[in-house]
């Protein structure tokens, strides 16, 4: 296959001061030398070097991909491309192909040293182009979600892409209530009730043929990351007070948490992370459209999935509901269950895997450990007392809290301010945070407070009753670790 030199020339208009492209292919076949036949021109009248949509332009670089050029020869670097990102681009392509690249005008040859270090220089500003570009693409991405508007991609389940107008008299992107909005409402209210799972839920609704977006086999993990969606609440002080204790931050003050609204989350995760569960250098904004979760269903999901085993992988056994409960006694290990011959066996990991422990067996069974909680479980659900009582706040109550959060806010950060402060400005300090705290404590009076998940609400639970993963959820509410010795057990509970 023979290759050829290339000539680039490129003149947007005719002006009596500019270089024609006949003048620019002449000055570049005198850089090729006497007796070089294979040469092949390329030549855009006509177009502007601000991108490279240009015909000849994409017939080098189609040419240059297949292998067809040995060298690329322009008159400036200008006439080639106007943006160093392009050149950038080009560059890149060039030296997957071998090909040199020479400029007559900057005396730049890649062939040389002094080329191949203009050419890095180029190479470092074009990589600053693109940073800046997409610094610019962030900061608009932000700034639209800081205004409340929809930044962009697709709407999650219960929603559609829209335009509204906003107060400027611009059209705007946001979301819209659809048919599929009753879905998300009936896993919102589900969840929130006691005794049921996600799992369940997931059961459920693929058992009946309910299709969500793109799936009609529901799991775990697609309940889980529905709950965790703030897009679908009714953004009130409650919720901008359980974002506070995450450690995110606001583009909104808490007088903005009306409940008007939903909230949107953004920020970078890692792959391995899930998503909302690590919300620092996360950033929380209101939307321009209505939540159609109550803030103390959509709190009270939080909480439950808040108190939710997955983190550790708890309960992935399949023999046993106390799997991930069930520790060594003598090493604090965990214990896994095996099978051989149709017999369960308890199995340390801090003897197997560590080789820690020397307990090879134990005299009791899982049999006889999943009797013995069960008893015990049973004993503590019968003395458990029933609360119907939920916390949904009034738009005046809402108000105070909204209140009260300032006030917290105020004191946290006269209380920063202390560590700096002269004994004159301290006693002022001091002054302000009494004043502050007399009139938190007025606002506390007239306040209640949506409930964290309990164990003590559960009601009407017959446990031998349930199913395997009912069980689960169960033990997970009021056992934190079962101790198991060699006849015996120790049971520690969380409540």
């Amino acid at each position: 296959m023979t290759q050829v030199i290339a000539i680039y020339a490129r003149q947007s208009v005719d002006k009596k001061d500019s270089i024609s492209i006949e003048t620019q292919i002449d000055m570049c076949k005198n850089e090729c030398g006497t007796g070089v036949a294979n040469i092949k021109v390329y030549a855009d009248k006509g177009f502007s070097g601000k991108n490279t949509n240009r015909p000849k332009f994409e017939e080098l670089m189609r040419d240059v991909k297949a292998g067809l050029v040995s060298k690329v020869i322009v008159y400036r670097l200008d006439r080639f491309s106007r943006s160093i990102a392009d050149f950038g681009q080009a560059w890149e392509r060039f030296k997957e192909r071998n090909v040199e690249f020479v400029s007559i005008n900057e005396k730049f040859d890649t062939t040389t040293p002094m080329g191949r270090a203009m050419l890095h220089i180029i190479m470092v500003f074009a990589q600053l182009e693109r940073e800046t570009i997409a610094e610019r693409v962030r900061d608009n991405y932000y700034s639209r979600i800081k205004h409340g508007n929809w930044p962009g991609g697709p709407a999650p389940l219960g929603f559609d892409n829209a335009k509204v107008v906003n107060d400027e008299g611009k059209k705007v992107p946001t979301l819209t209530p659809n048919k599929d909005i009753d879905i998300i409402k009936r896993i919102f209210f589900e969840y929130s009730e006691d005794n049921v799972s996600l799992g369940m839920i997931a059961k459920g609704l693929t058992k009946e043929g309910v299709s969500g977006k793109q799936r009609k086999v529901w799991d775990n993990v697609a309940i889980s990351r529905i709950l965790h969606n703030p897009v679908y609440v009714e953004a009130t002080a409650d919720v901008y007070n359980y974002y506070r204790e995450k450690g995110i931050s606001f583009s909104n003050k808490v007088t903005f948490y009306t409940g008007e609204t939903s909230a949107h989350i953004v920020g970078r995760r890692s792959a391995s992370d899930r998503k909302y569960t690590k919300l620092d250098n996360h950033v929380i904004s209101l939307t321009n459209f209505p939540g159609v979760i109550p803030s103390d269903v959509w709190l009270k999901c939080q909480h439950k999935l808040d108190n939710n085993k997955q983190i550790k992988n708890t309960g992935k056994g399949k023999y046993t509901w106390l799997s991930g409960y069930i520790k060594c006694g003598k090493c604090g290990y965990a214990l896994s269950v095996r099978r051989y011959k149709e017999k369960l066996y308890l199995n340390c990991s801090g003897r197997t895997n560590l080789h820690l422990c020397d307990v090879s067996s134990y005299n009791i069974s899982i049999n006889e450990i999943e009797a013995a909680v069960q008893k015990e479980l049973e004993s503590v659900i019968a003395e458990c007392t029933v609360d119907k009582n939920h916390c949904i706040p009034k738009p005046s109550e809402n108000q105070q809290k909204i209140e009260l959060t300032k006030i917290d806010e105020k004191i946290e950060k006269f209380i920063a301010s202390l560590t700096e402060a002269s004994e004159i400005t301290m006693t002022y300090i001091n002054k302000e945070i009494e004043k502050l705290d007399k009139k938190r404590n007025e606002l506390l009076k007239n306040i209640s407070f949506p409930r964290q998940e309990n164990p003590n609400r559960f009601k009407d639970v017959v446990f031998h009753r349930l199913s395997f993963e009912e069980k689960k959820l169960v033990v997970s509410q009021f056992i934190d670790r079962i101790m198991v010795f060699d006849d015996e057990i120790e049971i520690v509970w969380k409540v």
